[in-house]
């Protein structure tokens, strides 16, 4: 699969983001390395904390279906530049060993970088 190919995909889970506090839908897919793509939006509830960003929902729903290596993820939102993850969502991208991100947006604009650009000296299993 493309890079172009997973934006689009992420674009399209995008459009059912439960957004209704921020008004900022995010969409993410997750590139398994059976080949399969699970996607996620980001789902909001009033108590902020409680949420799920869209990269997470993604990967959780794959690790839910059995799925534990993955080659890429893509990330979309509205946003000016490429949709960069949050902290969290770094972590478990980081946890799981995704080499290749994809940050895009809404405008065509992307890029790609690699977990050690996002996190580096994230915490691994090599630490306990």
């Amino acid at each position: 699969m493309t890079d172009e190919e997973l934006i689009e995909k992420a674009k399209a889970y995008r459009a059912h983001s439960y957004s209704p506090y921020s008004h900022f839908p995010v969409g993410a897919a997750v590139l398994a390395a059976s080949g399969k793509v699970y996607g996620g939006c980001n789902i909001e509830n009033s108590s902020y904390p409680l949420g799920n960003c869209a990269e997470r929902t993604a990967i959780f729903k794959a690790v839910s279906e059995g799925e534990r290596d993955f080659t890429a993820i893509a990330i979309v939102a509205d946003t000016p530049g490429p949709c960069s993850p949050c902290g969290a969502c770094r972590q478990v991208m980081a946890e799981f060993h995704i080499p290749k991100v994809i940050m895009a947006n809404l405008k065509g604009e992307w890029c790609v970088v690699t977990m050690d650009q996002l996190l580096p000296y994230a915490f691994s299993d090599t630490d306990l």
